[in-house]
C-alpha cells in the first residue's frame, strides 16, 4: 500500500479540500441528497448538487492516471459519484435509456466505442402501460414536471390529475391518499388553465370521489357537494365528455351517498342508463348498474347486466379499468348464483 497506494494518497495534499477530507466531503454530500431524495426536492437541483463532485472526481483520477498512482477506494468513490450523477440527470430530465444500446462497450471499458441512446419519455404512451406501477410514475412525473415549468399547461395538469387517479387506487397503501389529495390540486390547476373545459372538474370529481370511498365517512361529508358539483358543471359543459363520465360518476355518487344526504338509487339507475346511451358497452358503468339494481331488489336484471358486461369488448384505451371491471363482475355474478 505505500508503493504508490492508498496510505501515500491519503496523507497528500490532494486528499483534502479547504483542509476537509474528501472522504468527509462525499458523505456529506451523499446524506445530502439522500435527505433531498426523501423529502422530493426537484430532480434538477440534486442533479446540480452531484457537479462538484464529478468535476473533482475528474480532476483527482486523471491526477492519479498521470502520476502513476492506484487506490481502489479513490477509485470506487470517483465510479459511485459517476452513476449518481448519471442517474439524477435522467430524472432532471426524464429521459430514458435504451437498453439494447447503453454501455456498448469494447475493451477496454469506457473506450470510444460506448454508445449512449438517450431519448426523451413520452408520458401517453408510458401511461397507456399503467398495469406496469413504474410506467404510471413515470408518467405522472413527467407531467408534474412539466406543470411546474408551466402552471397554465392545461393538458399536463388534466393529465396529471388523471394519473394520481390511477395511482391513487393502485400505489402501495401509504402513498394512495396523498396521490388523490395531489391529484385533486392538479385538476384544480387544469380548472384555473381552463375553467369552460370539462377534463379539470371531472378529474377533481374523480379523485375527490376515490378519496370519500377509500378513506371513510369524514371524507365522504367533506367533499360530497363538491363532487356532485363538479360532475355537474361537466354535465352543463359537455354531457358526452369521455362516454359519458359524468352520468357515469353521478349514478355512482347517488348509489353511495346515504338517503339522508341526497343518494337514491333510482336517480343512481336513471344517470347510469343515461351514460350507457353514450357508450352501451362500458364497463364501469355495467357493473355500476348491476350494483344499483341489486340494491332495488331486480336480481334478474343484475345478473343480465353482469352477464352483459362479461361478453363487452375490452375498450383499447380503457383496458386496465376494463379488465379490472370485468374481474368483479364475474366475481358479482358468482356469488349471486
Amino acid at each position: 500500500m505505500e508503493d504508490g497506494g492508498c496510505a501515500v494518497l491519503f496523507r497528500s495534499p490532494r486528499s483534502r479540500l479547504l483542509g476537509v477530507p474528501n472522504a468527509l466531503l462525499g458523505i456529506a454530500l451523499y446524506a445530502l441528497i439522500a435527505i433531498g431524495l426523501v423529502l422530493k426536492w426537484d430532480a434538477r437541483l440534486l442533479f446540480a448538487m452531484t457537479l462538484p463532485a464529478i468535476a473533482m472526481s475528474a480532476f483527482l483520477g486523471y491526477s492519479l492516471l498521470t502520476r502513476g498512482l492506484q487506490c481502489r477506494i479513490c477509485w470506487t468513490g470517483h465510479l459511485a459519484n459517476a452513476v449518481l450523477t448519471v442517474t439524477l440527470a435522467l430524472l432532471a430530465f426524464h429521459l430514458k435509456v435504451d437498453a439494447t444500446s447503453l454501455f456498448q462497450v469494447e475493451v477496454p471499458l469506457f473506450a470510444e466505442s460506448r454508445i449512449f441512446r438517450l431519448q426523451a419519455e413520452d408520458p401517453d404512451a408510458l401511461y397507456k402501460q399503467r398495469e406496469n406501477l413504474a410506467r404510471a410514475q413515470q408518467a405522472e412525473g413527467i407531467w408534474a414536471a412539466r406543470l411546474a415549468r408551466d402552471p397554465k399547461d392545461f393538458e399536463s395538469a388534466w393529465k396529471l390529475a388523471r394519473a394520481r387517479y390511477w395511482l391513487g387506487g393502485h400505489a402501495e397503501e401509504s402513498r394512495r391518499k396523498p396521490y388523490l389529495e395531489n391529484g385533486i390540486a392538479a385538476a384544480r390547476a387544469a380548472i384555473a388553465a381552463a375553467p369552460d373545459k370539462p377534463a379539470g372538474h371531472f378529474w377533481t370529481a374523480a379523485n375527490m370521489g376515490a378519496l370519500a370511498e377509500s378513506f371513510g365517512l369524514r371524507q365522504g361529508l367533506k367533499y360530497r357537494g363538491d363532487i356532485k358539483d363538479a360532475l355537474e358543471t361537466v354535465l352543463r359543459l359537455d354531457p358526452a365528455y369521455q362516454q359519458g363520465s359524468a352520468d357515469r360518476a353521478l349514478g355512482r355518487w347517488y348509489y353511495k351517498v346515504p338517503g339522508m344526504f341526497g343518494g337514491s338509487n333510482k336517480k343512481s339507475e336513471a344517470h347510469l342508463r343515461k351514460s350507457l346511451t353514450y357508450d352501451p358497452d362500458n364497463a364501469a358503468s355495467l357493473y355500476f348498474l348491476a350494483e344499483t339494481l341489486i340494491d332495488l331488489g331486480r336480481k334478474d336484471e343484475a345478473r343480465s347486466t353482469l352477464q352483459r358486461l362479461a361478453e363487452t369488448p375490452v375498450n383499447p384505451e380503457w383496458a386496465p379499468e376494463d379488465r379490472e371491471f370485468k374481474l368483479k363482475g364475474n366475481n358479482l355474478l358468482q356469488r349471486m348464483r
